[in-house]
């Protein structure tokens, strides 16, 4: 997603909202004449009957799905900042696209961010047709309190503050475009479902743990109890114990996926794990908190010597080990993973047994969320087909993505905030003959965006890796290199664009043990504050298409 950053609270905007054409004027004045005609007996849609504070559990998260784009509301780049936008995305259910309704009284409800903890608010308190709709700290101003109203089909929520809708400006269908308010007019623009996603409420829709399963383990009380259809194979006071019990019900010599949901938070010691074995669905409605001393190759979640294995949804606390480890195994899919720990590694992904062969295989991750670790936050060893949608990375030690030996991936974002502080970490890194296949770096690495700001550098290539494509580039702040390509061979960085900022340079180097760098194609750039520096003179460098500003060009 796009980065916008925020103008400081209480001054002007440095761009007023785009004008209003004739064609959504129009879809508005006819939308809202039908309203009145056919939906509402001459009421609009701000005068139905508010949804009753029941309706909506304080205690759940939401995510806000628009009936007119089929979008939801997101945090631009989960942003944790003050006046981060808010924008529409696709949804992926991740925490920057969650919210929890906190009342205020007379039915209205603050709308805080699962990610930030901040407020969907109303701009500079603007009671404007067109007024930008941000993040700020909670605060409960009439500005950042929201009222539902019931539709018959979904709700609009009217701020306190001006007496309008929250909507799609200018009925847009493309994620990254702004929400803003305007005047109650009932369209599909302005009407959102309330998709609960935190499981427990029995719904569908992809909340966690519905549909059916095979076994579940199901916390009451202090009370943890396993069951597999009608029968009871657990219960009492530990949590790990209970999801012991739950998978090893499953059919033994199972050929297929059977599946086990865990409903519920507890903890688990940091020296023991869970384990599953191949052909196992493990869904963690809840939270998983690790305490007391962590020891070796032990994880939340722990798969070794398995294939057929997934996790749509899965978050760890405290202090592990590994939040996930994963050795030798194929075919493995996860969903959504949050893992906030206070020390550890998030997720190790790795071959070690043999480290001629790289016996993990086909492994995929739709989108994980990972901070506090004092170790990397995702991080592979010797894979083999890696497809990644998104890390988001806040405050890891180390790399916030590292592939070591890794061939044939593909990553959608990389999005790391003080990823590898005072270290020589990186946001993206690839070491240890990364992308190498049979002695060559044939294109095999695809990502499509770096975004870094501070911590170590933003993209690190080093010992032997290369047959990399970075498509496009956000980096800015960095405490060490921006960019360091370091005895690396056919990496190309910004094929569909990018800025790189300093102060960080960007460097092309090499160390004398390795060959040389060569075939490293920058293009298609803007370098702000910054230098471009080879030195020594790399094997056949190119940069193409690169505006420096402020920045100078100390190539060969």
């Amino acid at each position: 997603m796009p980065i916008n950053p925020p103008n400081p609270r209480g001054t002007a905007r440095t761009a007023p909202p785009p004008p209003r054409t004739f064609l959504p004027r129009l879809r508005r004045f006819l939308y809202a004449t039908l309203a009145v005609v056919l939906c509402t007996g001459g009421l609009s849609a701000a005068a139905m009957t508010p949804a009753q504070a029941a309706d909506i559990d304080t205690g759940a998260h939401y995510v806000l799905r628009n009936h007119h784009s089929g979008l939801v509301a997101d945090v631009e780049s989960a942003g944790t900042e003050d006046g981060a936008r808010i924008i529409q995305w696709e949804r992926t259910d991740r925490p920057w696209q969650q919210f929890r309704f906190v009342p205020t009284g007379d039915g209205y409800y603050m709308i805080v961010n699962r990610n930030s903890g901040k407020a969907i608010d109303v701009w500079e308190h603007s009671t404007a047709n067109g007024a930008e709709i941000r993040q700020f700290t909670a605060h409960g101003s009439p500005n950042q309190q929201w009222r539902p109203v019931d539709t018959g089909g979904g709700v609009q929520l009217i701020n306190r503050n001006s007496g309008k809708a929250l909507e799609i400006w200018e009925w847009s269908t493309t994620p990254g475009d702004r929400l803003s308010q305007y005047d109650s007019l009932g369209g599909a623009n302005q009407v959102w479902d309330l998709v609960r996603v935190d499981g427990d409420d029995g719904g569908g829709d992809g909340d966690c743990g519905s549909g059916s399963h095979h076994a579940e383990a199901v916390r009451s009380g202090s009370t943890w109890t396993a069951r597999n259809g009608g029968n009871t194979v657990y219960t009492g006071g530990d949590m790990l114990a209970a999801m012991r019990a739950a998978v090893d019900s499953l059919s033994p010599g199972r050929t297929s996926q059977e599946r086990v949901v865990v409903r519920g938070s507890g903890s688990i010691p940091g020296n023991a794990s869970l384990d599953l074995p191949s052909h196992t669905s493990l869904e963690v409605c809840g939270t998983i908190d690790v305490t007391g001393s962590a020891t070796g190759n032990n994880a939340a979640v722990r798969i070794r010597h398995a294939r057929d294995v997934s996790v749509p949804h899965l978050s760890v606390t405290g202090s592990p080990y590994f939040g996930v480890y994963v050795r030798t195994s194929q075919n493995v899919h996860f969903g959504q993973i949050d893992l906030r720990l206070s020390s550890g590694l998030g997720m190790r992904i790795d071959s070690r047994d043999n480290d001629a062969v790289r016996e993990a295989r086909d492994i995929s991750i739709d989108d994980v969320y990972v901070s506090g670790t004092d170790n990397h936050g995702v991080e592979t060893y010797g894979v083999d087909g890696l497809t990644i949608g998104t890390v988001t990375a806040r405050d890891t030690g180390y790399s916030g993505l590292l592939l070591n030996d890794t061939v044939n991936a593909t990553v959608g974002l990389v999005d790391a905030e003080g990823a590898g502080t005072g270290t020589g970490y990186a946001a993206f890194r690839m070491a240890n003959r990364n992308g190498r296949l049979n002695g060559d770096h044939p294109t095999n690495i695809r990502v499509g965006e770096v975004r870094a700001r501070g911590g170590g550098r933003g993209i690190f290539c080093v010992s032997e890796s290369g047959g990399a494509v970075i498509e496009r580039v956000d980096i800015a702040d960095t405490g060490n290199n921006a960019v360091l390509i370091e005895n690396c061979h056919n990496v190309t960085i910004g094929e569909q664009g990018g800025t790189i900022a300093g102060p960080g340079t960007v460097r092309i180097a090499a160390r004398s043990e390795f060959a040389n760098t060569s075939d490293v194609t920058f293009q298609n750039l803007t370098l702000v504050d910054t230098a471009l520096v080879e030195r020594p003179c790399s094997v056949n460098l190119t940069v193409r298409n690169v505006t420096f500003q402020n920045s100078s060009d100390q190539t060969c």
